[in-house]
């Protein structure tokens, strides 16, 4: 039995908006988009209650298709509310859809492919099922580690630490080539290798 192809159209970073949260752990997704290659190179447009742009992409049939991505700018608790817009207009469903996101249950330098599951407390994924009604989008995780402290919401809006910063480069390179996969092949085949994966020692 031949396994249907799935595919990734719409691409999600989600972060918050504005100048004070720009280097903070929360945006460790946008930060990752402005790394890539292709990013400057976008014609980014304001609508959907965010930024967004679309880019040719092979795909697995050898055909080019449009992959839209996403910058929320809605802040961080909203992000669903950009995110459904956008995927109603071009009638893109959940499951082809996949969220980059920081994550405190993950160790910094650490990347995870993952799809559907739980929400791990994170309120831009709760507002991302809230407004598609459901969990079952695709995620790519950028561990930023635990807080040493109960205060999670502090940590997660306070800035990368100087040598986090300096190990940021390295990692998106990683995530760069691993969304690349993502987007021209089969998300499934990528699971078990990203299942979790530490790029750092």
């Amino acid at each position: 039995m031949v396994l249907q192809q799935e595919r990734i159209s719409l691409v999600v970073f989600l972060g918050n908006y504005g100048e004070e949260y720009k280097m903070t752990r929360h945006n460790a997704a946008w930060l990752f988009a402005s790394s890539l290659d292709f990013f400057q190179n976008l014609s980014w447009q304001r609508k959907f209650k965010g930024q967004w742009a679309k880019l040719g992409f092979p795909g697995t049939d050898g055909k080019e298709r449009s992959v839209y991505f996403l910058m929320p700018e809605t802040y961080m608790n909203l992000s669903g509310e950009s995110a459904a817009a956008l995927a109603d207009f071009y009638k893109i469903p959940a499951q082809e859809i996949l969220v980059v996101h920081d994550e405190i249950e993950l160790d910094f330098g650490t990347l995870s492919l993952k799809n559907g599951g739980g929400l791990g407390g994170h309120n831009g994924l709760r507002s991302m099922k809230a407004s598609l009604g459901t969990a079952g989008f695709w995620r790519l995780r950028i561990g930023v580690g635990k807080p040493s402290h109960p205060d999670v919401a502090s940590y997660v809006l306070s800035p990368f630490s100087k040598h986090e910063r300096e190990a940021l480069p390295e990692i998106f390179v990683y995530a760069g080539n691993l969304l690349s996969s993502v987007l021209t092949g089969n998300p499934p085949d990528f699971l078990k290798e990203w299942a979790k994966r530490k790029i750092l020692d």
